[in-house]
């Protein structure tokens, strides 16, 4: 997100800002880019009712993650940009972990989740790109590759606990923005949903037809039933070509 009123612009991810409290008052306007602004105003209530509950929840003494500045970290991308999209569950519980991009953390965070290191292998066994030791997935995103979330927080050491807290009318609405954007001459831009497990096969009726990569989820629990092999990155980048779109750079900067 970008401008001289961004909240967060040239903020680096997990510094100070805002803290839970101030976030449900902000304008929206200061919370994502632009166009995603006028993209959630239909479901701005549920957004602040969802930011209430989190800033109550840390009111309250929870440890919430993402880092208030990183909540909404995925939305500061603006949506005209986007082109790919990865949708993941809830944001990592480990303590450090979640920075408000789904499957990535911190440049700093040792060992990278078990998740993570397996999209890295097929990264290399799909496309021969080197697995890196840390776990910024930032440059896909800055290529328009959104990493969402079903659900933008969690409290520290409790997987999905914030599951039906409202988060989900957001990301469904965000979904639903994504695979109906048209360009000046009403044709769909370019999109390409990559959707590993159950949970995020579960909007695919969302998605307007847009093309699918669809397979188990990199987990350590389900890696080997069909995530392993499924050669997504290039499947991406093959259904991105089709659709007169740049193809994504996967390779990631070493440290």
């Amino acid at each position: 997100m970008t401008g001289e009123h961004a909240l967060f612009d040239l903020e680096p991810a997990g510094t100070s800002g805002p803290g839970f409290d101030a976030l449900p008052d902000l304008p929206l306007e200061s919370l994502v880019a632009a166009d995603w602004a006028d993209a959630l105003r239909p479901v701005e209530q549920e957004l602040r009712s969802a930011l209430a509950f989190v800033a109550g929840q840390a009111a309250g003494g929870v440890q919430v993650l993402p880092a208030a500045s990183n909540l909404l970290r995925a939305f500061r991308t603006p949506l005209a940009d986007v082109k790919v999209l990865i949708l993941g569950q809830d944001p990592y519980p480990t303590p450090g972990h979640a920075v408000g991009l789904s499957f990535s953390v911190s440049r700093q965070t040792r060992p990278i989740p078990r998740s993570l290191a397996n999209i890295y292998r097929e990264l290399h066994d799909d496309l021969g790109l080197p697995p890196r030791i840390h776990g910024d997935l930032t440059a896909w995103s800055e290529q328009g590759v959104l990493l969402l979330n079903r659900v933008l927080s969690v409290a520290a050491g409790s997987a999905g606990s914030h599951r039906g807290k409202g988060w989900e009318a957001i990301t469904t609405a965000a979904v639903t923005a994504v695979a109906n954007r048209t360009d000046t001459a009403g044709r769909r831009s370019p999109l390409v949903a990559v959707l590993w497990g159950k949970d995020a096969e579960g909007v695919g009726p969302l998605l307007n037809g847009a093309p699918i990569v669809a397979s188990a989820h990199p987990s350590p629990l389900s890696a080997s039933r069909g995530f392993f092999g499924s050669k997504p990155f290039s499947r991406v980048n093959q259904l991105l070509k089709e659709q007169g779109a740049e193809p994504v750079d996967w390779e990631l900067p070493v440290l």
